[in-house]
């Protein structure tokens, strides 16, 4: 046996013996079930999350207050109730507003009168021009006097001036008011908005016209009432909530909403055809960083870690480590290690006993 033979031979049974362990190692490593799928590109809008509420449309609301200080003589309504334009809320106690009225009548009658003999003696040259133009001033100013009483008598009663719902209402039978004291709020319920509240990142990738789906609550889980559309992003950032408001209307919803309700908003900021999107729990975080299975021929798994792009409840865009094709796993990513043996969930063994599975089998017909 020369020595090439030798070298030959050598080689021969290091190749198997490597083999051999990899087999070996592959017997030895852990089977774990979960399930797995087949990478594809499709259709992603990128969106984000924001909780708000319903509030009534900018033009569409009112805030009625005392026109002059004095005491609530009686409360008409109560906050939730449906009113009319023109009916009366509130009424103040009238006995001021009567004595002002009175007052600023008695005066201008004696003004007129004044004015009415002035004018006749500053006629006849009796008294001078400027002491009957005094009287005619004095005159004008109580006649103006008078119409003050008396719009102040009409405000008094405070009534509603449009058809709406009661959402506030602070008067409080016998109690003192200031002049301009705010008391009653009235809004009108078929004209809303929905005010979100996102972060400024978040706020400065919407535009006026993206579209938005809403659902009761603080999670996209709730109710689903339909889709609206942004109208208006807020320039500044509110100092209570700290973030910035978006604006959005629904013309048509499933139901009604209500003044005040939570409503969550998934807003769209990004749409991209052909995308790379998997489901949220195959991501398995790790660190700062996010790694995912992917499931080689054999069916062992290979831990790869991933760069994420946008995510929405249907899933999360991966625009790095991962290409159409190629099998991970889904759900049950989380009891699964580098280089374990991977039994999908919904596959059944080969009937010749080997560690290859046939996936999405339809089910067997036996006969009677």
């Amino acid at each position: 046996m020369n020595g090439r033979t030798g070298i030959a031979i050598l080689a021969a049974i290091i190749t198997v013996a490597c083999k051999e362990k990899e087999k070996e190692e592959h017997e030895a490593a852990p089977t774990v079930s979960a399930q797995t799928i087949v990478v594809t590109t499709q259709a992603f809008t990128e969106t984000f999350g924001a909780i708000g509420s319903v509030v009534p449309r900018a033009g569409h609301q009112a805030v009625l207050s005392a026109p002059a200080p004095g005491r609530v003589g009686q409360v008409l309504v109560a906050t939730g109730q449906t009113v009319k334009q023109g009916q009366p809320l509130v009424e103040l106690d009238q006995a001021p507003f009567e004595a002002t009225l009175e007052a600023a009548q008695a005066a201008y009658t004696a003004a007129e009168r004044a004015n009415a003999r002035q004018q006749r003696l500053a006629n006849e040259g009796i008294v001078p021009r400027k002491d009957a133009e005094a009287a005619a001033a004095e005159m004008a100013r109580t006649r103006a006097e008078v119409s003050a009483a008396q719009r102040a008598a009409q405000l008094s009663v405070i009534r509603s001036p449009i058809s709406g719902v009661v959402t506030r209402m602070t008067a409080t039978l016998g109690a003192s008011v200031d002049a301009a004291q705010p008391l009653v709020e009235i809004a009108d319920p078929t004209s809303l908005d929905i005010l979100l509240n996102a972060t400024p990142a978040d706020a400065g990738r919407v535009r006026p016209g993206a579209k938005v789906r809403l659902n009761t609550g603080t999670t996209s889980s709730g109710e689903p009432l339909g889709v609206g559309t942004v109208v208006d992003i807020g320039a500044m950032i509110d100092s209570t909530l700290r973030g910035v408001a978006i604006r959005v209307q629904a013309p048509s919803t499933r139901r009604p909403v209500k003044i005040g309700e939570t409503i969550f908003g998934e807003v769209a900021v990004a749409l991209r055809p052909a995308a790379i999107v998997i489901p949220n729990e195959a991501l398995v975080p790790e660190g700062e960083t996010f790694k995912v299975f992917v499931v080689d021929a054999e069916g062992i798994a290979h831990a790869r870690e991933v760069k994420l792009g946008g995510k929405n409840d249907a899933g999360t865009e991966i625009i790095e480590g991962l290409t159409a094709g190629e099998r991970i796993v889904t759900q049950g990513a989380y009891a699964v290690s580098d280089s374990a043996k991977v039994q999908p969930m919904n596959a059944v063994p080969s009937k010749t006993g080997d560690d290859k599975v046939k996936k999405d089998l339809p089910p067997s017909k036996e006969k009677p």
